[in-house]
């Protein structure tokens, strides 16, 4: 592990030398992570991209992508582009990646189950902003927005985040 790492600990995630407080997956950390199981996939991924709401925060860095109203992500185990950025219209299941809260205001995705995508694997595993303090997420890793501001202006492509087992 690097100090360029985003490792996940028991007191929050670490990075950079800082310590952020965290939610993740509301059943905690799994090593057999299942579509719509509520938990988080332990092991390391990477930072594939990031996404942010051009209506509500300034570029975060040169290589975010502004998300739009047709801005989706397929989590339909059945459908060719499961656990990949998609464009509305989809009739199969997905996320809206434009919500009308801002828990999607800004993202960054992992290589979670991705590029070749294993049918019920699961998808998403996103960190983007908490609800409030404490409050599970569905898998993803989620933090106050200031401190996912800090963690996106020094993130990069490939940068790991370190999920170890509980």
């Amino acid at each position: 592990m690097t100090p360029d790492d985003l490792v996940l600990t028991t007191q929050g995630l670490r990075f950079r030398g800082r310590l952020f407080p965290c939610s993740i997956g509301k059943r905690g950390v799994t090593a057999d992570k299942r579509e719509g199981d509520k938990a988080t996939p332990e092991g390391v991924m990477r930072i594939t991209g990031l996404w942010y709401r051009p209506d509500r925060l300034a570029r975060p860095a040169p290589w975010a992508r502004p998300i739009g109203p047709g801005d989706l992500w397929c989590d339909s185990p059945d459908h060719p582009a499961y656990n990949h950025h998609a464009r509305a219209p989809l009739a199969a299941s997905h996320e809206r990646l434009r919500r009308a809260d801002p828990l999607y205001d800004l993202i960054l995705t992992t290589d979670w189950n991705w590029p070749h995508a294993v049918p019920g694997r699961g998808s998403a595993i996103f960190l983007h902003q908490w609800r409030r303090p404490g409050f599970g997420t569905e898998g993803c890793i989620a933090f106050a927005r200031p401190h996912l501001i800090w963690i996106a202006r020094r993130a990069r492509p490939g940068t790991r985040v370190i999920v170890p087992s509980p």
